[in-house]
């Protein structure tokens, strides 16, 4: 499988009880399959995925696949701390029918490399589904090394990588030595250096409630090769990048953007908290800033 394009990390609509809200849920990715994104990416972080019993995982992964019906590549998520948890979710994965597999690294226990690709590689066993890896120390408080990529690299299946570490030095790692893996940006502030180094894929949860002005980042570099526009239109995106970022309230300001869409994504699950009065306002703000600059930039409505 060939990861290119906008893949989407579906976020999970709450009622106020914290029960899924289908039909937002299915509001959101009938937007994002109208929108013109690639692929969409089930029971990520931006998922909530952590807060979430097994149960409700696999539900929503039958729900998704039959909202989907086959009209885009459904990535599903297998994180979890213990391994055969992982494993259970690549098979209900594969049992409903999902085009490829998450693996990301084990949060907590702090895996070797030979670990963690032991661990991944369990999981190629279980499924035998394309994957794209998903290195995020950040959370996970370690990196997918050489020794990782080196095991993993022995299976076909093992043909992307979502690099969230935010070390430019491993993005050029990636792309110099480890080119039978596709690089896929999962640092949305360097997306146009991604691009750069070749990356055909971008995981971005922003493009939940904004896929206009992602696609048009990517259009312009990867599709077009004009980096001068592509700069142009990522200087646009920062204030929101920074804005996500800031503050631990990442899930809420996707969440609540998607909300400015006229889409109720709802609350987040606890231990996480609502935005406030003032957080809304700022996102709503540099959202409609941000458009307007994009849509001067490529003459297109956003």
């Amino acid at each position: 499988m060939k990861f290119k394009g906008i893949y989407t990390p579906v976020v999970t609509p709450y009622d106020e009880d914290f029960v899924c809200n289908e039909e937002a849920l299915a509001e959101t990715i009938e937007f994002l399959i109208k929108s013109g994104v690639n692929g969409l990416v089930i029971a990520g972080s931006t998922g909530e995925y952590y807060a979430q019993t097994m149960k409700e995982r696999i539900k929503l992964m039958e729900i998704c696949k039959n909202l989907i019906k086959s009209r885009l590549p459904m990535i599903v998520g297998t994180g979890a701390i213990r391994t055969e948890d992982s494993i259970e979710y690549a098979k209900q994965a594969k049992r409903i029918g999902a085009d490829a597999l998450l693996v990301t690294t084990p949060p907590y226990a702090y895996p070797t490399g030979r670990e963690i690709a032991l661990h991944a590689l369990a999981i190629d066993r279980a499924a035998d589904l394309p994957i794209m890896l998903y290195n995020y120390p950040g959370r996970m408080s370690v990196n997918m090394d050489r020794d990782t990529l080196d095991r993993v690299g022995r299976s076909k299946n093992f043909c992307g990588i979502k690099e969230s570490s935010g070390d430019i030095n491993r993005l050029h790692m990636l792309a110099r030595e480890y080119p039978h893996i596709s690089l896929s940006c999962g640092m949305d502030d360097q997306a146009l250096e991604f691009f750069a180094w070749g990356a055909e894929s971008w995981v971005c949860a922003g493009s939940n409630f904004s896929p206009e002005a992602h696609i048009a980042l990517y259009r312009a570099c990867v599709l077009e090769k004009n980096f001068q526009k592509g700069r142009l239109i990522m200087t646009a995106m920062l204030p929101l990048m920074t804005v996500l970022e800031q503050g631990g309230k990442f899930v809420q300001s996707i969440k609540h953007g998607l909300t400015l869409r006229g889409i109720d994504a709802g609350p987040p699950r606890k231990p996480l908290q609502p935005l406030n009065k003032e957080d809304k306002r700022e996102l709503r703000e540099v959202i409609t800033t941000m458009n307007k600059t994009i849509s001067s930039i490529t003459g297109e409505p956003i």
